[in-house]
């Protein structure tokens, strides 16, 4: 018996109750719904770059996609609802955030206990004593752009007079989350982890919850991200579902930013790359994890390229390869396995601004039978997970199963 948690991160189905209280360049995130309006930008042909046609998620869909996205906002997506042949309903988050330490630290059993602190939307965005810090600490005579904005912009913006300086890019987003740029090899990799590591608990102590190292490569008109990104983020102020796991004697495999998130709370292995990688570690986790066992995984490319980057296309292209993908790993899980999937929060790539959107996430399950688990709380996932796997909870959620 095992258990595999995995994220699509910001598939949101809609319908979040609060969600006017939650903004996007200003407006309210009401309306705002991730699936649903990808899947009728497929149905009326107007996301057909590198794909064509209606969103095609049949292997989703047949574990209950298109039910629980009906239940969540009360409208199926073109083209999903025909099947069922999973446990599926819908979750709310109670923590009052839309960002990734929220949705998972809740998904984990642990609802955010505080305010985060979120930068103004202003240039400046950070305390000028703060900015001082980070320059003596890089060892630099300043820092470079010191406002909200999405990292590819600010490579373009700020990438050459980096080079040219070698002052660092700080820059944060609608999330609680400081993230600094550098080149990796005219900064230096190390250099960056370095500054990262030292500035955060200067971060944390502010109740921001990740200071994101954001390493570059390339030259001017052509920089790109590398894969070494690294979160410093706020442990968890309580015992969470890799804490129940591991204490009742069970390993917990990390797969993609878990670790980061949750930085490393009883954690065993840690697994990354991109989506493709992580895909083919959750499918040898599939194979050969022990029994008893919990694999966390997330896939973060809905998110960091395509929802921030309002990449319509970009989005159904990812939602349709992970369905294929699924297809193949499902078949493989052993007797008395549960595999679940859930979203942390939404990123509608249709919706004005660039932040993630508040809303509803999908709950999915193989190996557990068939029908509605209904609406249910993101805290809920934690408390079913642990009972499957018979290890006490300690988080306000309650079983669906």
């Amino acid at each position: 018996m095992r258990a595999f948690l995995v994220v699509m991160d910001s598939v949101g189905i809609g319908g979040a109750p609060d969600a006017a209280a939650f903004f996007n360049d200003g407006l309210p995130d009401t309306g705002a719904n991730t699936l649903l309006h990808i899947a009728e930008a497929c149905a009326r042909g107007a996301a057909e770059e590198g794909r064509s046609g209606p969103l095609h998620l049949p292997v989703l869909d047949g574990l209950g996609l298109g039910r629980a996205a009906e239940l969540a906002c009360g409208t199926c997506p073109p083209g999903l609802g025909r099947g069922a042949g999973g446990l599926w309903g819908a979750a709310t988050e109670v923590s009052n955030g839309k960002d990734t330490p929220s949705g998972h630290w809740e998904l984990a059993g642990l609802p955010v206990p505080r305010e985060w602190h979120y930068f103004p939307d202003r240039q400046p965005a950070f305390p000028a004593d703060l900015m001082r810090r980070v320059a003596d600490l890089a060892g630099t005579g300043g820092t470079l752009a010191n406002c909200h904005g999405s990292g590819t912009v600010m490579l373009d913006r700020f990438g050459q007079e980096h080079i040219e300086t070698g002052w660092p890019i700080c820059y944060t987003s609608a999330d609680s989350v400081f993230q600094i740029a550098a080149h990796e090899e005219a900064f230096g990799l190390d250099r960056l982890l370095d500054l990262c590591k030292a500035i955060a608990p200067v971060l944390h102590e502010m109740r921001v919850g990740r200071v994101i190292a954001r390493p570059f490569l390339g030259a001017p008109g052509n920089f790109r991200r590398t894969g070494n990104r690294h979160d410093y983020a706020v442990r968890p102020p309580g015992p969470i579902l890799t804490t129940w796991v591991q204490t009742a004697g069970g390993k917990v495999h990390a797969v993609g930013k878990i670790g980061d998130i949750f930085s490393m709370m009883n954690i065993d292995s840690l697994h990354k790359g991109d989506d493709a990688t992580l895909m083919q570690h959750l499918g040898t986790l599939v194979d050969e994890a022990g029994d008893g066992s919990l694999t966390f995984a997330n896939f973060v490319e809905f998110d960091s390229l395509y929802g921030h980057r309002r990449d319509v296309s970009g989005y159904a292209r990812a939602l349709e390869w992970f369905d294929a993908e699924l297809g193949k790993l499902l078949p493989r899980l052993h007797e008395g396995d549960l595999f679940l999937i859930t979203a942390d929060h939404g990123n509608d790539p249709s919706w004005h601004g660039t932040d993630h959107t508040r809303e509803r996430v999908p709950v999915l399950i193989a190996g557990r039978g068939a029908g509605s688990v209904g609406q249910v709380g993101f805290a809920d996932v934690a408390a079913s997970i642990a009972a499957h796997l018979g290890v006490a909870s300690t988080g306000p959620g309650r079983s669906f199963l």
